[in-house]
């Protein structure tokens, strides 16, 4: 009976470890271009920028390897993982398959429940878009599909997207910021949350499809023309 008389003790959210913290800093910088693909990571350098001992550093690099955000170079160290375009069409051929099937099946059973998350998420997406800072709207884009995953009961296929998530990060804030789009990237998530409101699987497979092919063909076009121009100055 005495544990249960002092509930205000229990802690309800585990705070981050700094090995955590470190992690979400270096994948944020990543994320958002400041290390580009192929620098070296110093650790005495990133111990100076993040305030925390080689050890923490080590452990957030060894995460982020497993990520796919980092690769550990001969004679070189630790160096950020380049990203060309054979690479990024795999992930988007993956994308492209388990999101559209998620969505069908999120639209096959979206309750009234399922709606409202949806509806929320999508509130904090398009606020996010505004921000000037890539990884807000990293967050909100990687929360609004885990609710159309979970709500579709796709459990297997979200823990597949979440360990390319660094990489579907990075191609985002590639492609989400581009005045090469015909349709913002929030605008085509609208969309795709419509169509399950509306609990109509083929619109939402076709929302997917119509959103993921866009960005692959301007990733196509940015990483190949990153790869002429660092081949024609290598």
């Amino acid at each position: 009976m005495e544990r249960d008389m002092h509930p205000e003790l229990k802690i309800e959210q585990v705070p981050q470890t700094l090995r955590e913290i470190a992690v979400g800093r270096l994948r944020g910088a990543i994320i958002a271009g400041r290390f580009r693909g192929g620098e070296r990571l110093v650790e005495r350098t990133l111990c100076d920028q993040l305030g925390v001992s080689r050890s923490v550093v080590r452990e957030a690099i060894r995460y982020l390897e497993a990520e796919g955000l980092v690769e550990i170079a001969p004679r070189s160290g630790p160096v950020v993982a380049t990203l060309d375009w054979p690479q990024a069409q795999q992930i988007y051929k993956i994308r492209l398959l388990l999101e559209a099937d998620a969505a069908a099946d999120c639209a096959r059973r979206a309750d009234a429940a399922t709606k409202a998350s949806l509806r929320e998420a999508q509130i904090a997406l398009a606020a996010a878009a505004a921000d000037p800072q890539a990884q807000p709207l990293s967050d909100a884009t990687t929360h609004f599909y885990e609710v159309i995953f979970r709500a579709a009961g796709h459990d297997v296929a979200w823990e597949i997207v979440q360990r390319l998530n660094g990489r579907i990060s990075r191609l985002r804030a590639l492609t989400l910021q581009t005045s090469d789009r015909h349709v913002s990237g929030p605008v085509r998530m609208a969309r795709i949350c419509d169509a399950i409101l509306d609990n109509d699987p083929e619109a939402a497979a076709a929302a997917v499809r119509d959103h993921l092919t866009e960005a692959a063909e301007i990733a196509r076009r940015l990483l190949q023309a990153e790869a002429r121009a660092e081949g024609a100055t290598g």
